[in-house]
């Protein structure tokens, strides 16, 4: 029963691993993305989904 153990114990580990690495990828990216909307815009750069332009 404890090599058993011992796998369920390490796949558990190894899928949160791999799911926190996800999380922080995303949020690490989102954090990019944000500050090149910020430079972008600091610069005069408009979305188009900001509105005011033509349909």
């Amino acid at each position: 029963m404890s090599a058993h153990l011992a796998y369920v114990a390490a796949s558990y580990g190894a899928a949160l691993l791999v799911v926190a690495s996800l999380v922080s990828w995303v949020v690490l990216d989102a954090r990019a993305r944000r500050r090149e909307l910020q430079a972008l815009e600091e610069a005069g750069i408009r979305r188009r989904s900001a509105g005011g332009g033509a349909p």
